[in-house]
């Protein structure tokens, strides 16, 4: 069956679907022999593509890995960094690493922690990264000072962001300590650039530290199990996949999607 160009590399762990885009558009992709261009499709079975002059062979696909890792503070939520900092794939083992295509779902900032997906499920990628898809994801946040009940509610009606307001957000006050700081529970189902921290400095109480316990139903401390420790990571099990893969199965998303696709 015919697919688009970029889904077909991200469902072969190259890149993901993003960024197969701009290898197409940088001349790297060749189809049939000639230089590809974005919105075209193929079939891997029948048609020749290459990346960069290597070609593409249907019994390469990769194993789908699934993982969630622990991140430490102090590690980028990419896959390389042009300044040889640490990243989420220097956590993993070369034989995760190497030729499978395994890349971070989305984005902790550098200095946050907690929970985070790695997959070379670029179909996935896509529809857990699009804006318009909303699972909730938990977080502990440390923030300074003590927010009254007054600012807490404004936070959870929303609050204006680039001159666009907040979906209703849950914040639960969990712990208020007596050096005048206040730990919440966060649980967003959106994911602008630097959400919390930025919400948080506009309403007058900075973040000290965030963490992440939570996407949907995956934990990194399950019930009757011990937490994920900083810096590591384990396989999905087949209950949190299943979880995942109806994210992709609602109608509304897949309608969503189909739309998306054909505007590009």
């Amino acid at each position: 069956m015919d697919e688009r160009l970029q889904k077909l590399l991200s469902q072969w762990g190259i890149a993901s679907r993003r960024q197969a885009e701009q290898m197409i558009l940088a001349g790297r992709v060749q189809l049939n022999g000639t230089i590809a261009q974005l919105g075209q499709k193929a079939n891997p079975i029948v048609d020749q593509i290459a990346v960069d002059g290597v070609f593409i062979q249907p019994a390469d696909r990769p194993t789908s890995i699934y993982l969630l890792l622990h991140k430490p503070a102090g590690v980028l939520s990419t896959c390389t960094d042009p300044w040889q900092r640490p990243t989420v794939l220097d956590l993993l083992p070369d034989s995760l690493k190497e030729g499978h295509g395994v890349h971070p779902v989305g984005r902790l900032d550098a200095e946050s922690t907690g929970a985070l997906l790695l997959t070379n499920d670029g179909a996935l990628t896509f529809y857990l990264t699009h804006p318009r898809h909303h699972i909730p994801k938990t977080y502990e946040v440390w923030v300074e000072g003590c927010p009254d009940e007054s600012v807490l509610q404004q936070w959870r009606q929303g609050v204006l962001l680039s001159g666009r307001r907040t979906l209703p957000t849950n914040v639960t006050v969990l712990e208020q300590s007596p050096h005048r700081k206040t730990l919440l529970r966060i649980v967003l189902t959106e994911g602008r650039n630097r959400q919390i921290r930025r919400i948080a400095e506009q309403l007058g109480y900075p973040v000290l530290q965030l963490h992440r316990t939570a996407i949907g139903t995956i934990q990194l401390q399950a019930p009757g199990a011990a937490i994920l420790p900083s810096g590591q990571y384990r396989p999905l099990k087949d209950t949190e996949i299943t979880f995942l893969n109806a994210q992709l199965d609602l109608p509304s998303k897949r309608e969503t999607a189909t739309r998306e696709e054909y505007s590009r």
